[in-house]
Formats: structure tokens, C-alpha cells, sequence
């Protein structure tokens, strides 16, 4: 694999990383605690209102936070990924499939920047 290629993937997964944590900043806060975690706040209802309007209004909010949390945890997972994928570039082991220790396909490569395992090894 050459250096400009390598280079180009790097360039590549920083990029791909930025936007994963954007689009994670615009809902979640980073978990201090973790690396590549983030936490959705619950939302916080008011408990003195009552009435119908105010019962949907707080489904609505609860229902909102199910499906950002289900977001949050795809992101998370592609987020960890790209930095496994920066960490093996810089160990000089990018490019090798985790299983097999086979090369990935470059177009592979190209096409999933972050990918772990070759084709054989992914469909097993």
C-alpha cells in the first residue's frame, strides 16, 4: 500500500470523524468518562402539568429521545471504527484484515475507509 494512498485515507477517516462528532455535538454531550461515548439527555417533563395536550406533548419528547438514542449508538459504533481505523494506520497495521490477516482490497478500502475485515471474513 503506498504512502499517498495511506496518507489519503488518513485524510480521509479525520474527515469522516469530524462529521461523526458534529452530528453527534448536535444532539448528545461527549461522556467525559469514555472515549467515542456520548449521552442523550432525557427529556426533562414538567410533572406539575397535567391534561391530554400535555401528555402527547411529553410522548412526542420521549418517543424523540428513543430514536436519537438508537442514532446516537449507530453513530458511536461508526465513530469507534474510524478511530480503530486511524490507530492501525499509525501502527502501520491498516489494510490487514483483523481476522485473516489477508490485505483488504484497496477498492474495498476506498469504499469503507473504516472497514475491519475483508469480504470473506465480514460475511462469515
Amino acid at each position: 500500500m503506498s504512502k499517498d494512498f495511506l496518507k489519503q485515507q488518513e485524510e480521509i477517516l479525520i474527515e469522516m470523524q469530524d462529521k461523526l462528532e458534529r452530528q453527534l455535538e448536535s444532539f448528545a454531550k461527549k461522556d467525559e468518562n469514555l472515549d467515542h461515548n456520548w449521552k442523550s439527555d432525557f427529556p426533562k417533563l414538567d410533572k406539575s402539568a397535567i391534561g391530554d395536550a400535555n401528555m402527547e406533548t411529553a410522548q412526542d419528547e420521549v418517543e424523540e429521545y428513543m430514536n436519537r438514542l438508537s442514532l446516537e449508538h449507530t453513530l458511536e459504533i461508526k465513530l469507534r471504527n474510524v478511530a480503530h481505523a486511524l490507530e492501525r494506520i499509525k501502527k502501520g497495521e491498516y489494510g490487514k484484515c483483523e481476522k485473516c490477516n489477508k490485505k483488504i482490497p484497496l477498492d474495498r478500502l476506498k469504499v469503507c475507509p473504516e472497514a475491519r475485515w475483508c469480504l470473506d471474513c465480514e460475511k462469515k
